[in-house]
């Protein structure tokens, strides 16, 4: 946008706030404000403070999942040299019931 358009209605908005501020009603002030709270209650928004708690339930979350993948990858890298263990023992097992066969 240009700047001359933003800085014109920076002022009139600048304007409109010290009017309200001063306790003057503008015209069709009321008509402005029922129409903003009509818009805004149709929009599905939250409060400053919901949208912190629900961040702060996000990050507690993300921090559970990345430790339980932590965990998960412990129990299968456990798992996986147990079964090669076991596979390598039952290997000499047969080996030696073989020799002793023979």
């Amino acid at each position: 946008m240009n700047d001359k358009i933003l800085e014109g209605l920076s002022a009139q908005f600048s304007q409109v706030i010290n009017t309200l501020n001063s306790g003057a009603e503008l015209p069709g002030q009321q008509q402005i404000r029922s129409f903003l709270q009509s818009a805004l209650s149709k929009m599905d928004l939250v409060t400053r403070d919901e949208f912190d708690a629900q961040s702060a339930v996000l990050a507690r979350t993300r921090e559970k999942v990345e430790q339980m993948e932590k965990v998960l990858a412990d129990l299968e890298s456990h798992l996986n040299t147990q079964t090669g263990t076991i596979s390598e023992t039952d290997k000499d097992i047969a080996k030696d019931d073989v020799k002793e066969a023979n």
